[in-house]
């Protein structure tokens, strides 16, 4: 069920469900918490899960301004005390990742474990890093027309032949509103500080057949971070918690309850 709560000056909107340790579940860039509905469940049965929508996604509402990854971080330190939490454990999927990792530099003490999937490093932009990021800039320009090539970048082939609905999963994107602008400018934000900093137990979890972030830019992580655990999904694309929210779920758990 839906639950709404101030946090600052947002109107969050979440789903708590579970009971045990809190996990915090922060979606991709152009996506909700609904991308976590498939998982939840599986991580629901050892953990108080909440996902929630951050700034100019989904259903919480917040000031028609543009917002930073720092902005972004500060709110989710704010959902988990309005929650009745100190701290919690933290999963990034994609963007998601990147308002992880820097609330976990942010607000340390706000994070008991992270899990980072699919994403890429602090402060490094993301053009900077994958090298067919002009070609997804396009796709993304082009929606809804490009919907279906799109899919194909966030899902491997011989998964969207088993679901083949998710082909136009982003013919309902509106690139040209000005909240998706907001959230777009958003997105290519960073903080100085990067992820050698990071000083709460991390596992990055990669898939072997993502396009959007290559698993060599998100396995080079656990290389800066301290401690740090990396595994490599075989045959999972860059949304695995649509695609295998079992064995995502799997890895998390035996992480977080390590």
């Amino acid at each position: 069920m839906t639950g709404f709560l101030q946090a600052g000056e947002l109107r969050v909107a979440f789903e708590r469900e579970g009971e045990g340790p809190p996990l915090v579940l922060m979606h991709g860039a152009e996506a909700s918490r609904q991308m976590f509905s498939a998982l939840v469940p599986h991580l629901s049965k050892h953990f108080t899960v909440i996902a929630y929508d951050q700034r100019d996604c989904g259903e919480t509402e917040g000031p028609q301004r543009p917002s930073t990854l720092a902005d972004l971080a500060d709110d989710a330190q704010r959902l988990i005390k309005a929650l009745g939490f100190r701290r919690a454990h933290v999963f990034g999927s994609s963007f998601g990742g990147r308002v992880a990792q820097a609330l976990a530099l942010l607000h340390p003490r706000s994070v008991d474990h992270l899990v980072l999937g699919s994403t890429w490093p602090l402060p490094r932009p993301y053009e900077e890093l994958c090298p067919d990021a002009k070609r997804l800039a396009e796709l993304r320009s082009g929606l809804p027309a490009t919907a279906q090539e799109l899919a194909t970048w966030f899902f491997p082939e011989a998964f969207l032949q088993q679901r083949p609905e998710l082909r136009s999963i982003f013919a309902s994107a509106r690139p040209g509103s000005a909240r998706s602008a907001r959230r777009m400018a958003t997105a290519l934000t960073a903080i100085e500080r990067g992820v050698a900093d990071i000083v709460a137990p991390t596992l990055v979890l990669a898939g072997e057949l993502d396009r959007v972030v290559p698993a060599s830019v998100t396995l080079s992580m656990a290389g800066r971070i301290r401690g740090a655990d990396a595994v490599l999904l075989p045959g999972i694309g860059h949304v695995t918690a649509m695609q295998a929210p079992q064995m995502l779920a799997q890895h998390i758990v035996r992480f977080l309850k390590n």
